[in-house]
Parts: C-alpha cells; structure tokens; sequence
C-alpha cells in the first residue's frame, strides 16, 4: 500500500491527465452503466452559524469502479472549513482511499485536497473543451479561493488560445496574491493577468468566466456579459446558495450539468430558477449532463450563452484517485508500507 501525502499527489497528478481520466470514466459509463456506481454523498451538516463559527459540512463520497477486469472502491472523506483561510489552512480538507474489491486490499490512501481541486477543474475544462466557442481570447476568475486556482488552470489547459485573465475577488489582496502565485506556479501560460477592482469589469469582455463562491445571490446580470460567454460555475453547492442569477441561466442556450442526480438536490443556482415562478427556465430545460458532452450525443448548436454547474459526484474523485494509486504501485510513489 502507498502513502501520498499532498506533495506527492501534486507532484505526481497534472491536470490533462484527470481530464483524460475522467472523460474514460463518462466514455466507460455510458457503455457499460452498471459498472460504475456512484450513490449520493452524505452530508453531514457542521456548527452552527455564531460569532465563533461559520456553517460547513462533513461528506462522504464512496464510489466502485468496474474496469473489465478489476473492479475498485474509491472512499473520499472531505470537511468543509469556512473559517480555515483565516488560519492560514485550505478550506476543504480530505483523504481518500482507493481498494480491491476482490480482496479488499487497499492501494493507497492520499490526501484528497488537490485530488478534489484538480478533478473538480477538470470537470469544468472538459465543459469548457466542448462548450466554449473556438476562438477564445480571455477568460475572468470571479472569487480567487482555493477551487478557482485549479479551475484557470483547466481552462488555460483545454484553451491555450487565451491570452489574458482578468481577477475578481472581493478582497483585492487575495486577488492580488492569487495572481503572484498562478505566475510563479504556471509560468507556461503567456497570458497577461488583470487584476479587477469591480466585478463587471472582470467579466465584460470575458469568452469564459469562472464562478467559484460561496455566494447567496447572483453575482452578475445577463447584459454585463458577452452574448457568447461561457460559464463555469462551481460553487453555490447547497440548496441556499446561489452565484449565477435567474436571468442568465433562463438566457442560456445550454446549460449542462456534471451530475444530475445530485444536482437536483444541491445545485442552488439551478434549484431556486426552477422555484421561482417569475423564472422561465425549470428543470424541463436542462440540456444534458457532461457524459452527453463528452460522448457527443450532446452538441452545441449555437453561439449563445453557455452555462455548465458542477456540484461533483464521488465517481469523479475515482477516476483521478485510481489513476493516482495506479501510477504510485507501478512507479513506487509515495512511502510503502505493509497494511
């Protein structure tokens, strides 16, 4: 068995090979659908909301993935820690560990913090590749916490095209130091980074846009975007939250999701347009989810608004942590150690 901790995970995993893994995982599971099972994470709720505490949660995430030889059992434990950045600490934090299941015998346990900031990037890269239009120049990060560092990361992966970024968050000194370190780390990108003191003039000239907060209210209206914009939204992952506005999802001529099943009872954004009687847009107009993307019996059609919302699903960690555990018994990653 293999222990990696996080620099090996993040020394060993870059982001093409998780989009790799998971478009072979939604490849694998539309032709064989009952060899990857994926049920609904439980969560678990955290605190409650006080002057010592933000809310968070506690989820599990276990999934099983047949490969047609071996079949394999992926457990990710993840907590939620609002309050974390001002301790200097990640706000998610998680393990995951990856199995046999004609054994049991376990493979490896790894820290999951960059498993889950990578696979959740991927998934918005892979909707990007599809979703996006061809000739994309620039791309807008709105909220520069840790998911959104990855998430530029996978789009500049999917559309190396892109030549400037433009910064949103609503402290400035995050947004600043998200820029020093995206320029130190990925220096391979040439693209010039702005850093924007309003929202609007993040995403006004903006192909792409990258929404990952912790928002209770759209961020922004339809008319401050580009009529052919992408969005990738990632946060608003509770019932009650909400970053991407009624309007713009009703305006959007695709809106896709990673997960349906969840999404249903976890995408906020998407939950309160469907409830809200002054809303045109329900449930009834989901374009598809991100298997039809990938297998291209989903297709964009036009050059309007395209809207994908990921809420995650534990299937995706599988993918990326099987290919982790993989590579670390071939390659003699990590430590070993006899279990």
């Amino acid at each position: 068995m293999q222990l990696l901790n996080k620099a090996v995970v993040t020394e060993h995993l870059n982001m093409q090979a998780a989009i790799d893994a998971i478009e072979a995982l939604l490849r694998h599971q539309d032709q064989n659908p009952n060899w990857i099972k994926s049920p609904d994470r439980l969560v678990i709720g955290t605190f409650s909301e006080d002057d010592k505490h933000s809310k968070g949660s506690h989820l599990s995430m276990p999934a099983t993935i047949y490969d047609g030889e071996q079949e394999y059992t992926a457990v990710k434990l993840v907590t939620i820690c609002p309050d974390n950045p001002s301790r200097n600490l990640p706000t998610t934090t998680a393990i995951i560990t990856v199995s046999k299941n004609d054994t049991g015998e376990i493979l490896a346990i790894m820290d999951g913090i960059y498993i889950t900031q990578v696979r959740t990037a991927a998934l918005s890269g892979i909707a990007t590749k599809y979703m996006a239009k061809s000739d994309c120049e620039s791309v807008a990060v709105v909220g520069c916490g840790g998911m959104a560092y990855e998430q530029l990361h996978a789009v500049l992966t999917v559309r190396p095209e892109i030549k400037t970024v433009y910064l949103w968050n609503r402290s400035h000194e995050n947004a600043q130091a998200f820029k020093t370190r995206f320029v130190q780390d990925y220096d391979q990108w040439d693209v010039e980074i702005k850093v924007c003191e309003a929202i609007e003039d993040a995403i006004r000239d903006a192909d792409v846009i990258n929404v990952a907060t912790r928002a209770n209210e759209g961020l922004f209206r339809v008319e401050q975007i580009k009529s052919d914009a992408h969005i990738n939204a990632v946060g608003a992952y509770q019932a009650s939250m909400k970053e991407i506005g009624d309007d713009v999802i009703a305006s959007s001529s695709m809106v896709v999701i990673d997960d349906l099943a969840g999404g249903r009872h976890e995408a906020g954004d998407l939950i309160q347009a469907h409830d809200n009687a002054d809303c045109s847009w329900t449930w009834d107009d989901i374009s598809g989810d991100l298997k039809e993307l990938v297998t291209q019996k989903l297709k964009k059609t036009n050059d309007g608004i395209t809207l994908f919302k990921s809420v995650g699903a534990a299937r995706f960690d599988a993918a990326v942590a099987l290919y982790v555990a993989q590579q670390a018994a071939q390659n003699d990653h990590g430590t070993s150690v006899d279990w």
